[in-house]
């Protein structure tokens, strides 16, 4: 392959993302907006505009979740809710290092869809790496 066709693939793969990632891994509790049963998954990279998520249940792409996600904050925990729609997924599994697989499951890709100001504030402080700071939450007037 020639320096052209080097620099025409490179520029094909660029980013996509409109926000960048940050790599967490946090506990995450979701459910199909209709209210279904409570499921658990977690959070391996976040963004201003949705998450990377690992569960062991398939759910269709296009679903819209209602999604609770717990980080610590100081000796506490603390929790941001938002509404997010499933936008990608792939089955997914993990190996050991002997090449055994000890878990199988999915990876999605989550698209915020409804966020109220005050978890937004915190999503922010979560990706600014500043959970854990004791500054005041604003007012909890605003609820999804």
């Amino acid at each position: 392959m020639g320096y052209k066709e080097a620099m025409e693939k490179s520029s094909n793969n660029r980013e996509r993302r409109s926000h960048p990632r940050v790599i967490v891994e946090l506990p995450l509790d979701y459910q199909d907006v209709d209210g279904s049963c409570l499921h658990g998954g977690v959070v391996f990279n976040a963004s201003q505009g949705g998450f990377l998520v690992e569960a062991v249940r398939d759910i269709p792409v296009g679903t819209e979740l209602g999604i609770t996600v717990l980080y610590p904050k100081g000796f506490t925990l603390v929790d941001f809710k938002a509404v997010a729609k499933i936008v990608w997924k792939k089955a997914y599994s993990k190996e050991d290092l002997k090449g055994k697989q000890y878990w199988g499951g999915y990876q999605y890709g989550l698209e915020f869809i409804r966020i109220s100001d005050e978890d937004r504030w915190k999503l922010n402080f979560l990706l600014d790496g500043r959970f854990e700071s004791k500054n005041n939450l604003p007012s909890q007037s605003h609820q999804l």
